[in-house]
């Protein structure tokens, strides 16, 4: 039977509109690192792109009205998000953009929706497997591989602990979108748990690199850097984490973390556009390849198609449901 909760159902065009936004704010922070990470070690980054974000979203939300909860047992959940969302995976991908291009990083963080699907198959009771879903996610993956391109691939056996690390990114960001599914059922804004949980990754990660990098006695940035600096915190993590908890709230783990498989497609049409860059074949083959994965995950496009090709009989139904199967 179809169920029409979050995770089931197609995503409406307000929460697609968010996860396009999503993925052009989190393509740019490949970028963002990638300036960065020649002037100033990875844990700095990290703590710089949380504490950062962290210090702009308490401004927002006290200017707004949102109040931080005081229980202790929403800070407990603020410090697991932080933990599985911020402080793994960033600490995980930025160390592994020291060792392997970003390109090659965006292909394994698009396997997060990979990861997603099977975590949430055993840790949820309204996102489970489906064969549209599972079809859909292989299809959108492959996109990404060839809309990034043989070179790219090629190079997936060099750095492996480097690639692993991106691996593991992957690994945590699927279980951060599962576990942060409870703050809406606790009645905790998306404001307040995108203020909250960079808070707390900002807590935990400051005196690790105070301890491990020393900051006080490196050289002081560039203004390139600085301004990577501001906007990897302020854009691609403060104001991108107020629409991840918008999208979690109402469309599920599974359905926002399809943003990973658009930040390639993003990453490479921001530089057309202001860089100036050349749209080659194999992005639009790529893009193409996305655009069926995230079809066939939605499942209006293939319920469409089997009312047309195999229209229903009295008293019988389609055997095809699409995404709700």
């Amino acid at each position: 039977m179809t169920t029409n909760t979050a995770a089931n159902r197609p995503m409406t065009g307000i929460e697609w509109a968010q996860l396009l936004t999503l993925s052009a704010l989190w393509g740019s922070s490949f970028f963002f690192v990638g300036v960065a990470v020649k002037e100033l070690p990875p844990l700095t980054i990290v703590v710089l792109r949380v504490a950062l974000a962290a210090l702009a979203l308490n401004v927002i939300a006290r200017l707004m009205g949102v109040k931080l909860p005081s229980d202790g047992r929403v800070w407990a959940a603020f410090f697991g998000m932080g933990l599985l969302n911020n402080v793994i995976p960033f600490a995980l991908i930025v160390w592994g953009q020291t060792h392997i291009a970003s390109g090659v990083a965006s292909i394994l963080n698009a396997t997060t929706p990979l990861f997603t699907v099977i975590v949430a198959q055993f840790l949820t009771s309204d996102e489970k497997m489906t064969g549209g879903r599972c079809a859909g996610v292989l299809i959108g993956f492959v996109g990404v591989a060839i809309m990034i391109g043989g070179a790219a691939i090629q190079s997936l056996g060099v750095n492996v602990m480097a690639q692993l690390a991106c691996i593991a990114a992957a690994i945590s960001y699927a279980f951060a979108g599962v576990f942060g599914r409870r703050f809406k059922a606790m009645g905790i804004a998306p404001m307040a748990t995108a203020t909250g949980q960079v808070t707390a990754s900002s807590l935990m990660l400051l005196p690790a690199m105070l301890v491990v990098d020393q900051p006080w006695g490196m050289h002081f940035p560039s203004f390139d850097t600085i301004a990577a600096l501001l906007g990897l915190a302020l854009l691609s993590t403060a104001v991108a984490y107020i629409l991840y908890f918008r999208i979690l709230a109402t469309a599920g783990a599974t359905n926002l973390l399809l943003v990973t498989f658009l930040i390639p497609v993003s990453a490479i049409l921001l530089g057309v556009l202001v860089l100036g860059e050349t749209l080659q074949a194999k992005h639009i083959f790529g893009m193409a390849l996305i655009g069926a994965g995230l079809a066939a995950i939605d499942g209006r496009p293939w319920r469409t198609l089997s009312r047309l090709l195999l229209p229903r009989k009295t008293g019988t139904s389609s055997s095809f449901h699409g995404n709700g199967i």
